[in-house]
């Protein structure tokens, strides 16, 4: 076949359905983020295009990737993020009272951001080379625990409570996927359960006031408890329809605080109301329930636990967010994926979503 019959082919053949939805929700989220900013371009709706469409490129261009190349980028990339938590200990950048940020002149990197993808990629790779009979023996447990334990430590430390928690649930799916024991989970979450007040005692008074207020913002209506309470709020008063497009009062009279980042579905949902909300919802359900189809499709080990991690990774971003926003979880700081103002989650998803599509080009041999 000649080279210009197929890049016709390349194209054609990508899963154009699913990049139309992603498209969808970016390009709805830069609407959103205009309409945050009074009607303006700038600050937010467009730098976050901006990113968006150079994301959108470095993912198709991570589809082109083979099962091998994925294979050999897995343990050296997450090295490579160990080392550079450790650095954003030693010289990271400090914003908001936390140390998350390496100032490399160029772009600020969140390399905790990027561990996310890549401890699902070290697992696989590690379940991987183990022979299948070993999977329920302690050799397949500690070098796991040890992988995820490490990033989780680094990262709670920084503090980003909701960062690590992801870091560690994605690291665990993989481990349940690759098929350690359940009951082995079923202790560990007992045993994560009764050290729970150790671990309230270890925690900044921010961390432990989120979760008090969690259990009751009337509690703190002023303080801690006034992001909840006024999502709620904006939430609640978009209706069915909504207020209309640039006529949300909660976000542009400023009562909802980071409207435009980790509570831009209640800026959403105030002017775009119950449908505008259940209609974004349909799209990521879409997204995500390709990306587990992808999952079931794949045709080896590292595949198959390589793309369930990494949709669980995506799934984990919208369902936090979203409980987070209703009072359905703690506030962790965890942004809704793609709408949202910030490029460290659009980056990590788009991240996903180009191994994704890797992964699915590799399950399909009529794939160039």
């Amino acid at each position: 076949m000649s080279r210009d019959s197929l890049i016709p082919a390349q194209i054609a053949r990508m899963p154009w359905g699913m990049l139309l939805l992603v498209a969808a929700i970016a390009g709805f989220g830069l609407v959103v983020l205009y309409s945050a900013a009074g009607g303006n371009l700038h600050p937010w709706a467009l730098s976050q295009g901006i990113r968006f469409a150079g994301f959108l490129v470095g993912a198709c261009l991570l589809s082109r990737l083979s099962e091998s190349q994925l294979k050999a980028a897995a343990w050296p990339a997450y090295a490579i993020l160990v080392i550079m938590l450790f650095g954003v200990e030693a010289l990271g950048a400090i914003a908001g009272g936390s140390r998350r940020w390496l100032d490399l002149k160029i772009i600020r990197l969140q390399p905790s951001e990027l561990m996310k993808p890549a401890i699902i990629l070290a697992l696989a790779r590690f379940y991987d080379m183990l022979p299948a009979g070993e999977t329920r023996s302690w050799s397949a447990i500690w070098p796991a625990a040890l992988m995820i334990g490490v990033p989780f430590a680094l990262v709670l430390v920084q503090p980003d409570l909701g960062t690590s928690l992801m870091i560690a649930i994605g690291g665990v799916t993989a481990m349940f996927l690759a098929g350690v024991p359940a009951r082995l989970f079923v202790g560990g979450l007992a045993a994560v359960t009764g050290l729970m007040p150790v671990a309230l005692h270890f925690m900044h008074d921010y961390q432990r006031s989120r979760i008090e207020i969690f259990l009751n913002p009337e509690s703190d209506p002023l303080g801690t408890g006034y992001h909840i309470i006024q999502s709620k709020i904006a939430i609640g008063s978009g209706g069915i329809v909504g207020k209309g497009f640039l006529a949300g009062t909660q976000s542009h009279l400023d009562y909802l605080p980071e409207g435009h980042t980790d509570f831009v579905f209640a800026t959403m949902a105030e002017e775009w109301g119950l449908l505008g909300g259940c209609g974004i919802i349909l799209a990521y359900a879409l997204v995500i329930g390709w990306a587990y189809r992808v999952a079931l499709a794949a045709p080896t080990r590292f595949t198959r636990i390589a793309a369930a991690g990494l949709a669980t990774t995506i799934f984990l971003y919208v369902a936090i967010n979203l409980m987070m926003v209703m009072g359905l979880a703690p506030v962790v700081g965890i942004p809704l994926p793609l709408v949202s103002f910030g490029g460290s989650a659009m980056m990590t998803v788009l991240i996903c979503l180009g191994f994704l599509m890797a992964i699915d080009r590799h399950a399909r041999p009529n794939r160039p």
